[in-house]
């Protein structure tokens, strides 16, 4: 096994490392207050190709393989997990989807906009209602000659006020649970779709969630994305190469957390001398490190594993699940290493709590994980 980087994927990273540190971190204290990232920040990942990783460069892409990905990943996680949401979100969700689901004239509509950054997407599965148990959702869409119409609603959605297009799932028949979903590349602007952007968030402040309303919303046919009754298989294949993403954006915040403990550790004095001296100090920090490579390998394994071609889901939940919980334990010992300038937002530390704790919850919690591993372990089905 080598763990070593090629010269393609470690030039990608410090690419991503130099970008982080120019045009993302000095602006995240200020986003997270304000509740909104600044859009150009879209143009800009897309000028650098990396909001078209792994997409076929025929389509706009960037190719590279899914260690790049992650590397890019990390460090946007590093930076800000509210703007690592858009990428993967955008490109990890949509795009990624698009281009392994979409027939050729959806590829050719939707994947050079969303790779260039001309335009957004997001992910339309959480219900109000459903949201774990996503194969009950409510959402539906009825056949009406040429067109499907669309009633329902969207909750917690990310890029929600963003996005130009919806990777939206509905129920197209009557077959029970997931059997009866659908999914659709609906247009932002289709009549009939309402916005709503969610405010006083805990985390990922300056994303831009949201509430979506569909009344009506009336789609020509070729709008569906792969065959009738399928949308269940593609919003599972989404999400597990998903989970990857979101566990690269946990190394990342977990990473943030630790170089902000040593500098902090090194630099504060209390008793005559910097707190790095004191054993308890180095014990809250050595935690974190060892998190920090943990989750990162357990995050590129899943990597090599799409590379190669074999399976990876669930090693996906395994990765997902460890660094998610990772990070807020990294979080939370650093915050503990800086006492109470921690919990003022003129240090970083709050707010990679903050942005850490939604991450055991979305892309399935860290309980749906744990059934996920659970059932691959046994063979046993906890649904």
């Amino acid at each position: 096994m080598n763990l070593e980087l090629s010269e393609e994927q470690a030039a990608v990273r410090q690419l991503a490392k130099d970008f982080v540190d120019r045009e993302i971190t000095p602006h995240a204290a200020a986003w997270d207050r304000a509740e909104r990232v600044d859009r150009s920040v879209v143009k800009k990942l897309g000028g650098l190709g990396f909001l078209g990783l792994t997409v076929p460069e025929e389509y706009g892409g960037s190719g590279g393989d899914h260690l790049a990905y992650a590397l890019v990943t990390e460090e946007l996680g590093r930076g800000d997990s509210a703007v690592r949401g858009i990428v993967s979100v955008s490109l990890g969700l949509v795009a990624k989807t698009v281009a392994a689901w979409g027939d050729e004239d959806q590829k050719r509509r939707w994947l050079p906009p969303l790779t260039s950054g001309d335009a957004v997407g997001c992910f339309g599965l959480t219900e109000p209602g459903t949201g774990s148990d996503a194969g009950s959702l409510a959402t539906r869409a009825v056949r009406d000659g040429d067109s499907y119409v669309i009633n329902g609603s969207k909750m917690f959605i990310t890029n929600g006020t963003w996005a130009d297009v919806v990777l939206l799932f509905a129920r197209t028949g009557d077959a029970p649970g997931h059997k009866g979903v659908s999914a659709f590349l609906v247009p932002a602007d289709t009549p009939g779709l309402e916005r709503r952007e969610i405010h006083g968030k805990l985390g990922l402040r300056g994303q831009a969630t949201a509430e979506l309303v569909l009344q009506d919303v009336r789609v020509p046919a070729d709008a569906m994305l792969a065959p009738e009754g399928k949308g269940f298989s593609v919003a599972m294949s989404a999400l597990a190469k998903g989970r990857m993403s979101v566990a690269a954006g946990c190394v990342g915040i977990a990473q943030a957390a630790l170089d902000a403990a040593v500098g902090y550790a090194t630099e504060r004095e209390q008793f005559g001398r910097t707190i790095a001296h004191h054993q308890l100090v180095q014990e809250l920090i050595t935690d974190i490190a060892v998190d920090v490579d943990a989750a990162r390998l357990l995050t590129w394994r899943v990597a090599d594993l799409i590379d190669r071609g074999e399976p990876f889901a669930t090693e996906a939940s395994k990765a997902k699940l460890f660094a998610s919980e990772a990070a807020v334990r990294a979080a939370n010992n650093a915050l503990q290493v800086f006492g109470g300038y921690g919990y003022i937002d003129e240090y970083p530390v709050g707010k990679l709590l903050r942005d850490a704790r939604v991450m055991t919850l979305y892309e399935g919690t860290s309980q749906i994980q744990k059934l996920v591993i659970g059932r691959a372990l046994t063979g046993v089905s906890a649904f």
